[in-house]
């Protein structure tokens, strides 16, 4: 059970990260408040938004740790052992975050699917 624990609060700090960048306020608009309503003239984004920004920070991750990796092999001294290894863990662990919520959403779509009329 702390391993769910641990991955849904992942996924809320991949989240708060992501929705961070996309809420950045524009000059001329008000930034939400604390509670999570909208002011006037900020737009929050759509679940879709934030699923695709969500799973484009896996795939950076991912690739992040792929170019680390191929640079250490090929003896860049800009990649030490360890970043190649934090790098992975994260792509690792971003990616099983991933798998965990697509795993929920498909549970929670064939609940809604058996739900009696």
């Amino acid at each position: 059970m702390s391993d769910v624990t641990s991955i849904l609060s992942q996924i809320r700090s991949y989240q708060h990260q992501m929705g961070a960048r996309a809420l950045e306020p524009n000059p001329g608009a008000f930034a939400p408040n604390r509670v999570g309503l909208e002011q006037p003239g900020v737009k929050a984004p759509s679940f879709g938004e934030t699923l695709q920004n969500a799973l484009e920070g896996v795939n950076g991750a991912q690739k992040n740790a792929g170019a680390l990796a191929q640079a250490f092999e090929l003896g860049d001294p800009r990649a030490d052992l360890a970043r190649v290894m934090v790098a992975a863990q994260q792509s690792q662990v971003a990616f099983r975050a991933t798998v965990e919520v697509r795993n929920r959403l498909v549970q929670a779509y064939q609940d809604v699917m058996n739900m009696p009329l």
